[in-house]
């Protein structure tokens, strides 16, 4: 019998591809009925399969079944067009696909509808809602999704390494294949200051995460899919620390903080020309040339009608629910935007999500300034452009206009959350735990403390399942990245209390100093404060000590699984890899720093379990669940019960002008000074 897992990785791959041809290097056939063929290749059924299905491993055969009415996604969204998630129609057509493929009865059934499908639909739309409902069907639990990199590598490298590619499979043998070398920075040169942060905007593992997160928690589609516990907050932190991390990466580049996107009339100083292609149509997305203005949208093809107008009457409207702590529902019920759960009332409202508590009167902030951007060189469509990559969750995080907007956005979570008044001494403290000592260590004997290094690392991905009408077999790809050597976090803590007593471990960086030198106001650290882990510990009375290696974090995921192949894996637990893609990628934990070294603050603190626990226990080695802070954990509770970003996320008294201000008065928190060098060498993943 064939494993769902090998039906639905076939049916995912090259997804321009007739379903008809052999998948999974070749050895894997869809033996579907005539009827399931499209009007090109019907008429030559019998000859097709007597062509691609006589020499493969495994064949497998499709249920002939009625086949479902798609017309509302094909009119959605064109087979060979861009789809975008922050598209209304696109999202609303997903969400209607999503839905079909859950109410299919069992996985044979969703194998047959998912065929038929495949040939007919947008192939990045096909592959989101398929990837959907594949993570939210209790029925197929053993699916790897292949990540988009597998799936669609034009949307993450050099155009001009793809031919190169094709040239290498087709005339070079499987084992004699050498890797293609995508060169480091390729869309502007050293001239374009923002260009120093390419390495960042452009990191494929950067990219994967965003759109991944989206996967994992989709705006749009049935109830159940959608509504995830604290979904809207997550939404807010995960690209609050985005932010953060983008910031501090900033000064580690002599470039200034981020200017948020506020004010819609003014010009974009920075420009963008991403130089990434569409497999769908081999059309290049769109750039962004310098210092242009936004304008109404009225893009009737694509249903995309907004004005600027729109945005200002969308973000007074949140701000006037901000200021009075009071939102408003579509049946014109008051909702409470409290400190528990109006971030998360906020989140779907701004984003906005199927959560809106009333899309018509607060709208679409977030995801039409998305498209706002995306279409600002065509904005009625005269000269028949598509989107550029800010309008694509795969591709929107390569653009520094990305993080103007979000900051905008960002900015509008903290005038919700300085409504709150500083959390209180009960709040922060611990009783009976004090942290004696904090200090991290490289991983390496003889190491001085507090010292952490960070360097270019060259790494090899098999990109060959992403090569529609390609070469079969593996074609590799060799690209560069930061990288940090391996740490541990080396924490004594003392238990006063006669008893055991449980705690949670929350560990911080944040910059001490700007691009220029001068030293941050803590106002500002507080929010550019980068969370690294977040753990629980059960402590003895005396003295304890904690030992935790960076790679344990609870933000990250390895590199194995963020460039996993599904295809070549033998990682266990594959069954549980549809939630294991979600997490930032860890070589990109820490910030850069500089040559000559950069010091930054580092926090822990050992917070009260009993104000932390959800009442539920989870193990953070087993089934994925070692990104929860970004991520959460699948079909439960967010598993901590403070603020996502505690304890800084709210703002703190004027008398609290440093980290050591803020630490001081409690001995369960700590601080020390780390020293981050980076070494302008390359080396090779081993």
């Amino acid at each position: 019998m064939v494993s769902n897992s090998t039906k639905f990785h076939g049916l995912l791959q090259r997804p321009y591809e007739p379903v008809f041809l052999p998948k999974s290097g070749g050895q894997v056939y869809f033996d579907v009925p005539d009827s399931y063929l499209t009007d090109r290749y019907r008429p030559l059924g019998q000859s097709l399969q007597n062509r691609f299905g006589s020499n493969v491993q495994t064949r497998i055969p499709v249920q002939n079944i009625p086949t479902p009415d798609i017309g509302f996604a094909q009119s959605a969204v064109d087979r060979r067009g861009g789809f975008s998630v922050f598209n209304t129609a696109h999202r609303q057509a997903a969400g209607r696909l999503i839905e079909l493929f859950l109410s299919q009865s069992n996985p044979d059934q969703l194998c047959a509808v998912a065929a038929f499908c495949r040939d007919r639909l947008n192939g990045p739309l096909f592959q989101y809602a398929l990837s959907v409902a594949l993570q939210h069907r209790p029925d197929t639990t053993d699916v790897p999704i292949p990540s988009f990199l597998e799936l669609f590598p034009d949307r993450f490298i050099d155009p001009t390494v793809i031919p190169q590619m094709q040239e290498e499979g087709r005339i070079i043998n499987q084992g004699d294949r050498m890797a293609i070398d995508i060169p480091m920075n390729y869309t502007a040169s050293e001239r374009e200051r923002e260009q120093r942060m390419a390495y960042w905007r452009e990191d494929i593992g950067v990219n994967l995460h965003h759109w991944h997160w989206h996967l994992v928690y989709p705006a749009e589609g049935p109830d159940t899919v959608v509504r995830k516990d604290r979904r809207g907050e997550l939404f807010y932190y995960m690209h609050q620390q985005t932010m953060a991390r983008y910031n501090v990466e900033r000064f580690s580049n002599g470039l200034p903080r981020v200017a948020a996107l506020a004010n819609l009339r003014e010009p974009i100083p920075e420009a963008y020309h991403p130089k990434i292609t569409r497999s769908s149509n081999n059309r290049s997305y769109p750039a962004r040339g310098k210092h242009q203005y936004l304008t109404d949208l009225n893009r009737v093809e694509d249903q995309v009608i907004v004005t600027i107008v729109d945005m200002e009457m969308w973000t007074t409207r949140i701000f006037e629910a901000i200021d009075s702590g009071v939102a408003r529902s579509t049946n014109g019920q008051q909702i409470q935007l409290d400190n528990k759960n109006g971030i998360d009332v906020l989140g779907n409202m701004v984003e906005n999500s199927a959560l809106s508590p009333d899309v018509n009167y607060y709208g679409r902030l977030h995801n039409e300034g998305h498209n706002m951007l995306a279409y600002i060189h065509d904005p009625d469509n005269s000269f028949l452009e598509g989107f550029g990559v800010v309008g694509d969750n795969t591709t929107a995080m390569r653009d520094p206009v990305f993080y103007r907007w979000h900051q905008h956005v960002d900015d509008i979570f903290e005038r919700h959350k300085r409504r709150f008044k500083p959390y209180t001494k009960a709040e922060l403290a611990h009783p009976d735990v004090e942290v004696d000592e904090f200090a991290v260590q490289l991983n390496r004997a003889g190491t001085k403390n507090n010292i952490l290094l960070t360097f270019w690392q060259r790494s090899q991905i098999d990109l060959g399942t992403g090569l529609d009408f390609g070469p079969e077999g593996n074609v590799f790809v060799t690209f560069t990245h930061i990288q940090h050597a391996p740490f541990s976090y080396r924490i004594k803590v003392k238990n006063e209390a006669s008893g055991a007593k449980r705690g949670t471990v929350r560990i911080f960086i944040g910059p001490k100093v700007d691009e220029t030198g001068r030293t941050i106001a803590f106002r500002d650290q507080r929010r550019w404060m980068i969370e690294l882990d977040k753990f629980t510990v059960n402590l003895n009375p005396g003295d304890n000590n904690i030992v935790r290696r960076s790679e344990q974090s609870s933000v990250t995921i390895p590199y194995e699984r963020t460039f996993r192949n599904v295809l070549a894996s033998s990682q266990p637990n594959n069954d549980q890899f549809r939630f294991c893609n979600c997490g930032w990628p860890a070589h990109m934990l820490i910030p850069k720093g500089t040559t000559q070294g950069t010091s930054y603050d580092m926090f822990v603190m050992i917070s009260n379990f009993a104000d932390d626990t959800v009442n539920q226990e989870f193990d953070e080695n087993v089934n994925c669940n070692d990104a929860h802070s970004f991520c959460g954990l699948r079909d439960r509770l967010y598993p901590d019960a403070r603020n996502m970003g505690f304890p800084f996320d709210r703002a703190t008294a004027s008398s609290v002008n440093s980290l050591k201000d803020f630490a001081k008065p409690y001995k369960n928190m700590a601080t020390t000074s780390v020293d981050i060098r980076f070494t302008n060498t390359v080396i090779s993943r081993v």
